[in-house]
């Protein structure tokens, strides 16, 4: 399988040079013909340093920093060359601009449905760069469609292997972003791997409920944080009250029966427990 390799090529400058001394010699020929009256002599000539002057200026290119171009000649890769500068080679090599720099995909939001079939809508960002340019050219037929296409269907696979929510401890696509973007990364980087691509990193830009169940699962999730609240709050209403009967079981200020325990616990726990209450006085005892 062939791989990518360094292709040196030859100084541009000293070609241009050369090129641009093919153009009085041409000059020169045409005059010497016309003075001599010798055109079978002085013409040939001149149609030789017009195809020189041709080949020296038809295999200049430029590289510019973080660019490559790949070398085709007569359908044979002849190699790539990264290191910026001015260049000649066969005229008849073809010559393939890859950029190398770091390119940013900002992709569209996407309607799936997550690990538990409720459907969302996500969209991620992904930075990716050249490292192969034989399989960037070559292996595929286009790379900068290929990585669309294939970090659209990541997405959508990722997105289908974790719950938008869920309990603690659980990796979630809402509660573990780092995560979750690192599964992405690493899936991004072996299918773009085919084409030469590196991913150098992924997130997620956009995560939502879709517009129908957006609703619902909100009054959801409102519910679930009230639940979680009031669990709480009982617990610590429960303790206050064991504190409060032990400190008063302990100092004797009052020697409080069954009856009397289960009235002061049924008040504690309304007033700790309740939003809005309302101070009751009683002036007499439980009894009357």
């Amino acid at each position: 399988m062939t791989q990518e390799r360094n292709f040196e090529p030859f100084s541009g400058a000293l070609f241009a040079i050369l090129g641009l001394l093919c153009v009085p010699a041409v000059i020169a020929c045409i005059v010497a013909a016309k003075q001599m009256n010798r055109p079978d002599i002085f013409i040939p000539g001149m149609f030789v340093f017009v195809l020189i002057g041709m080949a020296c200026f038809a295999g200049l290119f430029l590289v510019n920093p973080n660019e490559a171009k790949v070398l085709v000649l007569f359908g044979r890769y002849r190699g790539t060359v990264k290191s910026n500068g001015f260049y000649w080679v066969n005229p008849f090599t073809m010559r393939h601009r890859v950029s190398l720099r770091a390119h940013n995909l900002n992709g569209e939001k996407l309607k799936v449905n997550d690990k538990s079939g409720n459907p969302i809508e996500i969209a991620a960002v992904v930075v990716w760069q050249v490292h192969d340019t034989f399989a960037a050219k070559f292996d595929v037929e286009s790379y900068e469609d290929f990585v669309k296409v294939q970090s659209e269907a990541a997405v959508r696979h990722m997105a289908s292997a974790y719950h938008y929510d869920g309990e603690d401890g659980e990796i979630t696509l809402r509660g573990s972003t780092d995560e979750v973007s690192r599964a992405l990364q690493e899936e991004l980087g072996e299918r773009l791997e085919r084409a030469g691509v590196e991913v150098t990193e992924a997130r997620l830009a956009h995560l939502a409920y879709a517009p129908e169940i957006a609703q619902a699962m909100l009054q959801r999730q409102q519910a679930a944080a009230v639940i979680a609240a009031r669990t709480k709050i009982v617990d610590g209403a429960v303790g206050m009250v064991e504190m409060a009967l032990a400190r008063l079981s302990h100092s004797g200020v009052v020697k409080l029966d069954e009856e009397r325990k289960a009235a002061m616990v049924s008040n504690l726990l309304v007033v700790l427990c309740g939003e809005r209450t309302t101070p009751i006085v009683n002036a007499g005892t439980i009894y009357q």
